[in-house]
């Protein structure tokens, strides 16, 4: 069992020890399931002011609820629709300092007031969002979205698909 730790050093220190713990937890397990329960665990409990951590997965044409951490969260979301919709459709992460000046945010959770989605591409194709909330607006910057643009990269690298 791999133990998870608190990030309290600077945001950049903070991913590269997320980094190394998630290359742990992938090593000698390729199963997607597996991992990305893993990685919303690990995102959950790792990253200060987040009230979910989790996937979106695309299925027929939208993308439909998988592993995360926090409160129940809306099962479906069409393309294009909501934050995570959006960074599907354009094939890049959407970073948003607050959900509320974004036009047709989905509200799964009303605590979230700051959003950021990763989306999931492999050869051009789009296989889900990586979505991380806030209750605290502003909470995602530049170096959150790197940072977890590198871990979604670790994801897809090591995860069967």
């Amino acid at each position: 069992m791999h133990e998870l730790r608190t990030v309290s050093a600077d945001k950049q220190t903070a991913y590269d020890d997320i980094a190394q713990q998630l290359e742990g937890l992938f090593t000698g397990e390729r199963d997607w399931l597996a991992n990305a329960a893993n990685m919303s665990s690990l995102l959950f409990h790792s990253l200060p002011d987040l009230n979910w951590a989790g996937f979106y997965l695309m299925k027929d044409g939208e993308l439909v609820l998988g592993p995360f951490q926090g409160k129940p969260a809306c099962i479906r979301i069409a393309m294009g629709r909501g934050v995570c919709g959006t960074a599907a459709a354009r094939k890049e992460s959407v970073l948003v300092e607050d959900v509320d000046s974004f036009p047709g945010h989905i509200a799964c959770d009303a605590a979230s007031q700051s959003e950021l989605v990763v989306p999931l591409v492999r050869d051009g194709q789009v296989l889900g969002v990586l979505d991380l909330d806030s209750p605290r607006k502003g909470r995602f910057d530049a170096v959150d979205r790197a940072g977890c643009e590198r871990l979604v990269a670790t994801f897809l690298a090591g995860s069967d698909f």
